[in-house]
């Protein structure tokens, strides 16, 4: 089976030609595989081909560019207390690079969240009672990397989502990322990278492996991916994972992907009157 392939590869501590680059071919249809859920727990991340298709990907597409539209002529500069991302798109106009929420000004968005394929990624945090809730965290977030001269957010450094658990003042739950993508984006071209099994590591590791957000070096133990639009890519919030910056500029630098966390625990959803989490004035600083 090609994880078991992929682990013994890993445990040798040396990259063979491609396996630095995995290519998946799971699939997610009506329920979830023995082989998926052995992937992940000893990964802590999968990715499922064809979730969505080609069509369903280009009417989101559209939806997001009138959504960034409305926003930019209402002057929205936070959503529920979380800031927007602002930069220049290829052709040197002001775009939103990072809009969270989005979910809330959209039926279509609303939709694809609503998908009932994704309420089977809770066996992924079985035992645990998990949930999709678009008023929690940062809600359906839309990234927008691209690399041009104005731009300010074509990578993102390394991570794990678990601290932000801490800066709310709670202990540490397990959750999902999912990643929903919207454009073909090859490893070549940049795009996701994760450090394999870091899911396991204690919370000391967890918190100081890395410099958060800071550090956006490459990793010998690294793994890129081949995406395509519609493919559906799901880690562990205790993972350590990046995006890593084209080397190209301008629209073939791009790479548009929405992600939903599913989350445990205790709810906290946010609304209008919600202060901008800690995490996010510190993110604010940095340069991406």
């Amino acid at each position: 089976m090609q994880y078991i392939f992929f682990l013994s590869e890993l445990r040798k501590k040396k990259i063979v030609p491609n396996m630095n680059k995995f290519n998946s071919s799971f699939y997610l249809d009506d329920k979830t595989e023995e082989s998926h859920l052995d992937f992940f727990k000893a990964n802590g991340f999968i990715v499922f081909r064809n979730f969505l298709s080609p069509q369903h990907v280009e009417s989101i597409l559209h939806e997001i560019s009138r959504i960034e539209e409305q926003l930019l002529i209402d002057g929205i500069q936070k959503i529920n207390g979380v800031p927007l991302k602002f930069g220049k798109d290829a052709d040197g106009e002001l775009s939103i690079q990072r809009i969270c929420f989005s979910s809330l000004y959209s039926d279509i968005l609303k939709k694809v969240v609503g998908d009932n394929r994704l309420l089977l990624l809770k066996d992924f945090l079985s035992p645990f009672d998990a949930r999709i809730n678009e008023h929690e965290k940062d809600g359906l977030v839309i990234n927008n990397y691209i690399r041009t001269q104005g731009s300010s957010f074509s990578k993102m450094g390394w991570h794990t989502d678990s601290p932000r658990d801490i800066f709310l003042g709670q202990r540490i739950m397990p959750m999902l990322n999912i990643g929903i993508h919207l454009d073909d984006c090859p490893a070549e071209n940049g795009g996701l990278r994760v450090l394999p099994g870091t899911h396991k590591q204690g919370v000391f590791k967890m918190l100081f492996g890395k410099k958060y957000f800071i550090d956006n070096e490459d990793d010998p133990r690294e793994v890129g991916f081949d995406i395509n639009k519609g493919d559906l890519s799901v880690h562990c919030g205790r993972l350590w994972h990046r995006v890593k910056e084209s080397p190209l500029y301008g629209i073939e630098s791009r790479r548009r992907v929405m992600y939903i966390p599913m989350i445990t625990g205790k709810k906290a959803p946010k609304n209008e009157f919600s202060k901008t989490p800690f995490y996010h004035r510190i993110s604010s600083k940095i340069k991406t």
